[in-house]
């Protein structure tokens, strides 16, 4: 098994907030991927994928354990319902990946350039984003424990209708974020380089945000209260 993970069962940090646990990722000796295109369903242990285009491949359903995928094209991959598990995706980029009610536990996903992700109705557990730019990624009505965000810019993201718990936020820039029906719990958002709320901002009940923050949120919070500010 690859996985170890670091942290304990969230540990708590400062303002009462219990931290995300980190995955801690050591992949065995890996097989390099052959080529033959993914299969709906299929079972991938132990694997190399590196700079394979992957475009419009179909791995519904598939299962990945123990995988490397690394400068892979990704767009239009249809991956809905499959499970990546103790895996490291590196420098991945795509339009239009499907991962609809995928599984994502104990993954680390660096440097990626990916742009109308789609994640509703995934689970991720133990996934650490770093680095690299996610433009509209759909988060709507997926589970998110033990995730942290860090050095990424994520625009627009929609977490509308999600579950959010122990999540972190750590030098990422979250831009134009919709937090529309989603439940926070220990959510940490201090962390962030930049915080844009479009929409939900009454969801925020389970986060924990700096000062700056809240002076930066003000007028969004007040006219989701309904106070007229002037002068």
């Amino acid at each position: 098994m690859a996985r170890r993970t670091v942290g304990g069962a969230g540990a708590v940090r400062g303002a009462g907030v219990r931290g995300a646990r980190r995955p801690d990722l050591r992949l065995p000796v890996l097989e390099r991927y052959e080529g033959g295109g993914l299969e709906p369903d299929g079972d991938y242990d132990g694997l190399e994928f590196r700079e394979v285009d992957l475009s419009g491949e179909d791995g519904a359903g598939a299962r990945f354990m123990d995988c490397a995928v690394t400068g892979c094209a990704l767009d239009e991959t249809r991956l809905s319902r499959a499970r990546v598990l103790d895996s490291v995706l590196a420098e991945v980029r795509g339009v239009g990946t499907d991962l609809a009610g995928a599984t994502l536990r104990d993954v680390e996903l660096t440097d990626a350039r990916l742009g109308g992700t789609q994640l509703h109705g995934a689970g991720l557990e133990r996934v650490l984003v770093r680095g690299g730019k996610i433009d509209f990624l759909n988060l709507r009505s997926a589970w998110l424990r033990d995730v942290v965000f860090e050095g990424c810019v994520l625009v627009e993201p929609d977490f509308g209708g999600a579950r959010l718990e122990r999540v972190e936020f750590v030098d990422c820039a979250l831009k134009g974020a919709d937090l529309s029906g989603a439940t926070l719990t220990d959510v940490d958002l201090r962390g962030a380089a930049s915080l844009e709320i479009a929409r939900g901002v009454d969801r925020l009940a389970g986060a924990v945000i700096s000062t700056g923050q809240l002076l930066d949120l003000a007028p969004v919070l007040a006219g989701e209260l309904g106070i007229r500010v002037e002068g």
